[in-house]
């Protein structure tokens, strides 16, 4: 069987090599791309760039002439696809080095041709020093700028992965740098709260955020020196462009392909398979379902790339066992001061789709408390109320918030309800995790507001106003200018303290706040709620309290 692949990188490359794994010498495959790089890991440009990672060498996983004495697959790099006729089953390109026209017949074809970052049309953006990061000479590029001195101020547009990444690596450099971005938040798919928790950190590591702000152009004679917004002007040396990708599916016009209704993007099947019996697409260019909701949702990102390429190669073998079940929407970030992950829907999320969800947010620690290194997590979990199903995961703090994420995955993909999680076994020793698991700790905390047994939620939430009374419950203050109880010390009716009062408690992690609730619920307070998360990740309860 010949099988062409059109694109290299992580969905061809991936493609490719299981091809010949599941077939043999019974496949014919034959990989063209575009670039000179083929299986390099994107992901780790911005490090590479930030000389977290010396050697840029170490991120191209394999160079045409090893890939293919590892797999057998023939790999032509600098071959642009011009035109697909189906009929005749042939993919017409051009050797953009020499300008050769070329032709390539399949039995089977897989497009794989990804996407490019988006760079608008504005005035000035043809401008020096203005970047985008998708390859490898992108990073070579941006690297040498910096490396030529006179970068001192960066601007970076768009608060996704790529665009915080870059924040953070060239922070390192001494590069002052800056996030513009039109949505109301950085961090897209996280919670509002979640995604202001982050934006505070990195104010406090020098990297402000102006949001809900458009770029409208560039200035500067032969290098950008401002960038204009709908709001403001801000003088930058840099400019990295990260406001997003576009599939490069431009060559299959007039093909009779089907794409996703409003898009470029390519509607394929659980198989990967397109509306043609003996083409596919996978990567960047094809679209993907979501797993919990089954709607699409289009995920240009390496993993699922590898995932969807994978289960394409086997679908073409005839040796698949099972259709993609889709994505999750799974992130993980390194940010200056806090790393941040998800996974699934939050509360956000799980409501604009419809479902009745509860959610609960809580803080403890990441390993156990008197152990040198510990920090906190503060997580949230969202699950369906009528079945109990785990429907997300969201997570901060300073450790390895993955564990915590990758729990979640396993859990949503396994279908597992919240109770699930109340006897099982997970690792212990205080250098990895605390005695109960936090994730443990948060799955308990959510069974205990669906059931009634815990009310609360974060302060923001919770509408707190000058009608609140607010008791800080910690075992030592945590706010000074509030009354302060000892939660030890309830035993009864609190001196000047009404039970019909409405009342807020906080603490410094939640954990003593639940607790006191448990104990003045006793006692007659019929409205009473904790401020889940505690001053730790209610960040805001540290500054003045205004109400």
């Amino acid at each position: 069987m010949k099988i062409l692949i059109v694109g290299g990188v992580a969905a061809g490359t991936k493609a490719a090599a299981k091809l010949k794994r599941e077939m043999g010498d019974a496949a014919d495959v034959t990989v063209i791309t575009l670039g000179d790089y083929i299986s390099y890991a994107a992901c780790g440009l911005p490090y590479y760039i930030g000389q977290v990672i010396q050697d840029k060498e170490t991120l191209l996983e394999n160079t045409p002439k090893s890939f293919t004495e590892l797999t057998g697959a023939e790999v032509i790099t600098g071959i642009k696809a011009t035109k697909l006729d189906r009929e005749a089953k042939v993919v017409y390109a051009t050797n953009v080095k020499t300008g050769e026209d070329l032709t390539y017949g399949y039995d089977k074809l897989v497009i794989a041709t990804g996407a490019r970052p988006v760079k608008p049309n504005l005035p000035g953006i043809d401008l020096e020093n203005i970047f985008t990061l998708r390859d490898p000479d992108d990073a070579d590029a941006i690297k040498a700028a910096v490396a030529a001195g006179g970068i001192k101020r960066a601007v970076i547009v768009g608060g996704g992965a790529i665009g915080l990444e870059m924040a953070e690596n060239l922070t390192k450099l001494g590069v002052r740098s800056s996030i513009i971005d039109m949505a109301p938040h950085i961090l897209p798919g996280y919670d509002g709260d979640f995604a202001a928790f982050a934006e505070n950190e990195l104010a406090d590591h020098g990297i402000p955020t102006f949001l809900n702000d458009g770029i409208v152009g560039f200035e500067g004679e032969g290098k950008v020196q401002k960038v204009r917004t709908g709001r403001r002007a801000i003088k930058t040396d840099m400019v990295i462009l990260s406001i997003g990708v576009r599939p490069n599916t431009e060559w299959l016009e007039g093909s009779g392909l089907n794409f996703v209704e409003g898009t470029r993007i390519l509607d394929v099947d659980g198989n990967m398979r397109t509306n043609d019996e003996d083409i596919y697409a996978a990567g960047d260019c094809a679209m993907v379902k979501n797993f919990i909701t089954g709607k699409n949702n289009w995920t240009p990102m390496g993993s699922t790339a590898n995932i969807a390429a994978r289960l394409c190669a086997k679908a073409i073998a005839g040796t698949a066992t099972h259709t993609f079940r889709g994505v999750l929407g799974t992130n993980v970030l390194q940010l200056p001061g806090v790393n941040v992950g998800k996974t699934g829907l939050g509360i956000e999320a799980a409501r604009a789709a419809g479902y009745d969800a509860e959610h609960v947010t809580i803080t403890c620690y990441d390993k156990a408390k008197f152990y040198p290194d510990m920090e906190h997590f503060s997580i949230r979990l969202v699950a369906e109320k009528s079945t109990r199903k785990l429907l997300g995961v969201q997570v901060l703090g300073k450790g390895t918030v993955d564990k915590i994420v990758d729990i979640g995955v396993t859990a949503i993909s396994l279908g597992a309800t919240i109770d699930k999680f109340d006897d099982m076994d997970f690792a212990y020793s205080p250098p990895f995790s605390s005695v109960i698991h936090p994730f443990a700790i948060a799955a308990e905390a959510l069974e205990n507001k669906m059931d009634g047994n815990l009310e609360g939620d974060t302060f923001k939430a919770l509408n707190v106003d000058g009608d609140w009374f607010l008791l800080d419950v910690g075992k030592t203050p945590v706010i000074p200018t509030l009354k302060h109880v000892d939660v030890g010390s309830i035993n009864g009716e609190i001196d000047g303290l009404p039970t019909d009062k409405k009342i807020a408690l906080i603490c410094l992690e939640g954990k003593n706040s639940y607790m006191a609730q448990n104990r003045m619920k006793r006692y007659g307070y019929s409205d009473v709620n904790v401020v889940e998360g505690g001053t730790i990740f209610n960040f805001e309860l540290n500054q003045k309290i205004d109400i």
